[in-house]
């Protein structure tokens, strides 16, 4: 049969799956032989479309998939004979089933995490697609529902009693009889200002089965087969508070910080539209510094959001550029070549923040989610208006080491002392609110180099968005001034700018005067980059560095 651009030519279903897997293989294999890693997208538990077996109707979807066309030659025995067992259940027994209107007219239908055999098929699609040549896998819908399904019960019932005695079950969640207990709901996410103590013990115990599942199929199984098996979750993460699923600023915030992107090689998130610059340096924070990118649902402020991931650490995804419109392609272009050329500046850099913000993220585990990161958000709003250099780690996995490494540490109840906050000591830059700043070192030492972010543009028709990158329309800053605090024990050798649109390296004219460098930044269009190059004490580590995950640091960044 033909194929054609990836479209199998036969109507035999059985048949298309070979022929689709066998054409997805030579790419695989093409990939390798150009020097690159075949990353497989995986689906664990969301979007299993179609309709079960009635009477006088064979089921279509995914249920005539594992009915009639599981190749046990390939995948082996099926864990169980009727997919139904496999599937997360409402209260009555019957699949839990929600509805999609891009996935009609099917039902979506919700394999549990929790379940053993749904773990089996897992492993199963695992093994085959390593065998297809897969190098990894960014795997998405790690969600658990209002399962009440009998491993989801008794589980949660186990977690409950190895947290809680009888008495605490009772004054706290007005359980008697643990038991005989029978849970109206056992819901993961939900919105925040409707919490409880036991909504709380449901969602952290939904995060936990979660990452259980995770390194049970991928690391644990996965990397059994080959291990360097790269693996990263599609998590999403949103300023929108109050709207579940997104709506608790971090999909898995309930982990314990030991369990929180343990093992995973790179993070990958979904942003909301809004400027993403607390959420990544969040990230990056939590993650240990880590290699990380983001889908940032942006379509018109394409450079912008660009720079904004290479400015805090990540890796420019740009996920919604037009690929066909001549402009947005020159763009991608452009800056991935000047990330390409700087691959030393940026690659397994260092946060430079000469202050901390801790993130609340034991606020969040206490049910406090809105006020704390309320205050998280005034305060990070503040620190980025007002050009302060700052890093985001949160308040449970800060070593006292770090807090003494900064000039200064604010917690969410220093909101208030943010107002007649000076920041003389710190470095200054005269900017408009337009521009983001931060800064990093790169991992061979020797600068600090500066990064600008400008979202400043003409919006265009009031109430019209725009549609491509043609509405960015950037407007270029020129004369940044730069009040920079060198680094103690440091000499400034020189200074350099660059930015995109002029990738060659500009000396600046500069003064050191009393421990601080002062200079102008040129003009640049989106993103600008100053290159401090130094001599003395900057060129080791940075003393934030967590040494002991140097190496798997940089080894992940390769």
């Amino acid at each position: 049969m033909p194929i054609h651009a990836g479209v199998v030519q036969t109507q035999d279903p059985a048949e298309r799956i070979r022929l689709s897997a066998d054409y997805f293989e030579e790419i695989n294999r093409e990939l390798r032989r150009r020097g690159v890693r075949p990353i497989g997208h995986f689906s664990v538990a969301k979007y299993l479309l179609g309709r079960p077996d009635t009477e006088g109707r064979p089921g279509d979807g995914f249920f005539k998939f594992y009915n009639e066309l599981w190749d046990e030659t390939e995948l082996g025995p099926k864990p169980v004979a009727d997919p139904l067992d496999l599937l997360s259940k409402n209260r009555d027994g019957t699949p839990y089933v929600s509805f999609d209107t891009d996935a009609a007219p099917y039902g979506v239908y919700w394999g549990c995490l929790s379940n053993p055999d749904w773990r089996r098929v897992l492993k199963a699609w695992v093994k085959r697609g390593i065998e297809r040549g897969l190098d990894g896998f960014q795997i998405n819908y790690f969600y658990r529902v209002d399962c009440h399904c009998r491993y989801c019960v008794r589980r949660f019932k186990a977690h409950l009693a190895s947290r809680y005695d009888p008495e605490q079950l009772r004054g706290r969640f007005g359980i008697e009889d643990l038991e005989a207990h029978q849970f109206s709901e056992i819901v993961s996410r939900h919105p925040p200002s409707e919490t409880t103590p036991l909504r709380l013990e449901m969602q952290l115990f939904s995060d936990l089965i979660n990452k259980e599942a995770f390194d049970e199929v991928f690391h644990q199984y996965g990397r059994s087969l080959k291990p360097d098996l790269i693996t990263s979750v599609w998590g999403h993460s949103s300023q929108d508070f109050g709207n579940p699923p997104t709506g608790n600023n971090d999909e898995r915030m309930m982990l314990p910080s030991e369990l929180w992107g343990k093992d995973e090689s790179y993070l990958w998130y979904c942003l909301g539209r809004q400027e993403p610059t607390l959420q990544l340096r969040y990230i990056r924070g939590a993650f240990d510094d880590k290699p990380y990118t983001v889908c940032h649902y942006e379509r018109v402020k394409i450079r912008a959001s660009m720079a904004e991931l290479m400015a805090n650490g990540g890796a420019p995804m740009a996920r919604y550029i037009d690929f066909t419109d001549p402009a947005a392609r020159k763009e991608f272009v452009r800056y991935y070549r000047f990330l390409k050329r700087y691959d030393s500046v940026f690659r397994a850099n260092r946060p430079y923040g000469e202050v901390l913000l801790a993130h609340p993220r034991s606020h969040n585990h206490q049910g406090r989610l809105l006020p704390a990161m309320t205050a998280f958000q005034e305060i990070g709003n503040h620190l980025m208006d007002r050009h302060v250099l700052f890093d985001v780690i949160p308040d449970e996995i800060i070593r006292p080491e770090q807090r003494t490494a900064y000039r200064r540490v604010y917690e969410i109840e220093s909101a208030e002392e943010m107002e007649t906050e000076t920041f003389s000591d710190l470095s200054r830059f005269e900017a408009p609110t337009t521009v983001r700043v931060s800064a990093s070192r790169p991992a061979g030492g020797g600068e600090v180099t500066l990064h600008f972010v400008n979202y400043g543009r003409e919006p265009g028709p009031e109430g019209y968005a725009g549609t491509g990158i043609a509405d960015e329309n950037p407007i270029a800053v020129d004369g940044v001034g730069v009040d920079f605090v060198v680094p103690p024990g440091s000499r400034v050798v020189k200074v350099d700018s660059l930015s995109p649109e002029r990738p060659d390296p500009q000396p600046v004219e500069f003064q050191v005067e009393a421990g601080r460098l002062r200079f102008t930044m040129p003009e640049f269009l989106v993103y600008g980059m100053a290159r401090i190059h130094l001599e003395g004490a900057a060129a080791s580590q940075p003393p934030t560095m967590r040494r002991e995950r140097q190496l798997s640091s940089r080894r992940s960044g390769e």
